[in-house]
């Protein structure tokens, strides 16, 4: 006996059918309770307004006048006093230290022995008299000399 009902065909169609269903959103209506509602009868007039611009402006005077008084209290003004004479002070005078003069190379036209170790230093283009530190030692140990 065959069934009214094909299951083949109810089947599928159920399931689509819920599916389409779940698909929809929902309809969002805000409920307002009594309380959320704003409060309609509540405006403020420009008389209003004005008192309340009123207020806040005695409020800042009063505000400045304090804080001028307790500048006043804070800080008392100063008697003026005679300007300093500034007596120049003597340049501190640091310990002259003489340096070593390197030994010229002879034969070898800017070229010096160093006093330190006797090395040969290029100096060429250095004046005569120029305090220079010496190349083969580390900048750490700091060896200094002048040139002839």
């Amino acid at each position: 006996m065959k069934s009214c009902f094909n299951l083949g065909i109810i089947l599928p169609a159920a399931l689509a059918g819920s599916l389409l269903v779940s698909c929809y959103p929902m309809p969002v209506e805000r409920q307002f309770r009594p309380h959320d509602r704003p409060n309609e009868t509540t405006t403020i007039t420009s008389r209003e307004q004005q008192q309340i611009k009123e207020q806040r402006e005695a409020m800042r005077r009063r505000d400045e006048e304090r804080e001028k008084e307790n500048q006043v209290k804070r800080d008392p003004i100063p008697e003026p006093q005679p300007p300093k004479k500034e007596e120049p002070k003597p340049e501190p005078t640091k310990p002259k230290q003489d340096y070593s003069y390197a030994m010229p190379v002879p034969g070898h036209e800017g070229y010096v022995l160093s006093p330190y170790n006797g090395k040969q230093i290029d100096v060429r283009g250095i004046p005569s008299g120029t305090l220079v530190q010496d190349p083969t030692y580390p900048a750490a140990e700091k060896k200094f000399f002048r040139v002839p």
